[in-house]
């Protein structure tokens, strides 16, 4: 088997996130935000009726979790501050919530690693939501407040910020494809949000210069946004409207924020195809130019888990009168995880690298997530140890490890891989569904954790550097 290095300064760690792992859902002043809300009024939406509440229970078990990642060889993680834990419904800061990260993050650095923070991940306080959410310009402002709290809450503890994750999401599942709460089917809505996320990204890095001028941020400080980036594909043989539709779909999903990150501004034909072509109402502002130049970061997260293989649509509207761009294509010699219906491509982070390289060459970027989740794992366990035997982990880890080796070899800027749920956590409505981690957690019995025989894997690449 070919071996590949990685450069020795090129950093490991884990992804996780505050909604999905901290727990204390409703203790030390958190307000409600929109999974508890969900979870709430209709807890039979989640996979076997777990809802959001304990998250794999990390405000108790953080000291473990962090000693594992130590041992396992890695040197940071990111997660994030829930806005509804920090921030009490006035605008300021909540003690509790703020003593909580104060306390997590002194422990990181005792520990050994670097904590990389991220703003938000999809948990919008609830009292916000219902004054329109990121279709209200004002939330956009008070998230921009939030976000300025916690620079100067954090700003000395802390090296690498991030506002959003994944920022497409939210629009897409939340207001055009009616998966998530509160299960809308509207284009117009879902371009609203995804325009407004856009200018509070903005606001927040424009709040974090000014703040970072002050001397309120540590100097060696970096801003980013993290963003779920699937290389987008269609037939070898492409017709002029196949091309059209991977146009429309790389520029909504992968360009849109690859110019605000690195140019300040949105993709002109895209703007031009939604408002010329389509008729939709952008919530625009006069001046929205120069906040949206303010969107420029210093690097970026890319969150690969598969490709986007599109084609030409068989029809121009779906059923609930949403314009089509595209329909999948099947490529057919495609490789599924079918525990979650996902394409296996590991080049695709390849190729994500080239055309950063050739479209983007300033920009410096790191795999911000990368993971395979696994339905009934329990079924693959040694029955002597009890150990999960997740060989299908390792593969799809150390594939994935060697097209970022041969990217950066081919001039790609990519730093550091961080695995997403290195420890099994709680996973929106599919709750623990899938498992992700190198680690198990077992729910029936107190959330206590063991290592897969993935984590022993995971250890010597992460300590040698080197892919094999």
């Amino acid at each position: 088997m070919a071996q590949y290095e990685l450069p020795q300064n090129f950093f490991f760690g884990a992804a996780m996130s505050g909604p999905q792992t901290e727990g204390g859902w409703n203790t030390g002043g958190k307000l409600e935000n929109l999974w508890d809300t969900w979870s709430n009024e209709d807890i039979s939406s989640f996979y076997n009726r777990v809802g959001s509440y304990v998250g794999n229970d990390f405000m108790h078990h953080y000291k473990e979790d962090l000693a594992l990642l130590k041992d396992l060889g890695l040197d940071s993680y990111r997660t994030s501050i829930q806005w509804s834990r920090l921030i009490d419904q006035d605008g300021n800061i909540n003690p509790e919530g703020a003593a909580w990260y104060h306390e997590l993050f002194r422990a990181s650095r005792e520990a050994g690693l670097e904590v990389f923070v991220n703003l938000y991940h999809f948990d919008m306080p609830t009292y916000l939501f219902r004054r329109g959410g990121w279709q209200n310009r004002e939330v956009c402002e008070a998230y921009a407040n939030y976000a300025a709290k916690a620079f100067e809450e954090f700003g000395q503890e802390i090296r690498y910020w991030f506002t959003f994750n994944e920022p497409i999401v939210e629009p897409e599942q939340r207001y055009w494809h009616g998966v998530w709460y509160p299960r809308h089917h509207n284009f117009q809505e879902a371009c609203e949000v995804q325009y407004n996320i856009s200018i509070a990204h903005a606001l927040a890095v424009s709040r974090y210069r000014e703040l970072y001028r002050a001397g309120k941020i540590r100097e060696d400080a970096r801003i980013g946004m993290i963003c779920n980036f699937s290389p987008s594909y269609t037939k070898d043989d492409p017709s002029e409207a196949d091309l059209e539709a991977l146009r429309m779909n790389d520029g909504l999903t992968n360009r849109w924020w690859l110019d605000l990150v690195t140019r300040g501004k949105l993709p002109a034909d895209v703007i031009k195809t939604l408002v010329d072509d389509l008729g939709i109402v952008l919530p625009q502002r006069p001046y929205d130019e120069a906040v949206l130049a303010g969107g420029v970061v210093d690097w970026i997260g890319c969150n690969y888990y598969q490709p986007s293989r599109v084609q030409a649509p068989s029809k121009t509207h779906d059923e609930w009168g949403n314009p089509l761009f595209a329909e999948p294509y099947i490529w057919p010699e495609r490789v599924m995880n079918e525990s979650r219906g996902w394409e296996i491509y590991p080049k695709g982070i390849y190729d994500f690298g080239m055309k950063c390289k050739n479209e983007y060459p300033e920009l410096e970027w790191f795999v911000s997530e990368n993971g395979i989740g696994i339905e009934r794992e329990y079924l693959n366990k040694d029955p002597e140890t009890q150990q999960v035997m997740d060989d299908y982990r390792i593969d799809f880890v150390r594939d994935h490890l060697t097209w970022v080796a041969r990217a950066i070899a081919d001039g790609a800027r990519c730093v550091g891989y961080h695995y997403w749920g290195l420890i099994d956590n709680w996973s929106w409505a599919n709750a623990f569904k899938n498992r992700y981690g190198f680690v198990e957690v077992d729910l029936m019995e107190n959330y206590e954790r063991r290592p897969k025989k993935s984590a022993t894997w995971l250890k010597q690449v992460a300590e040698t550097h080197v892919v094999a």
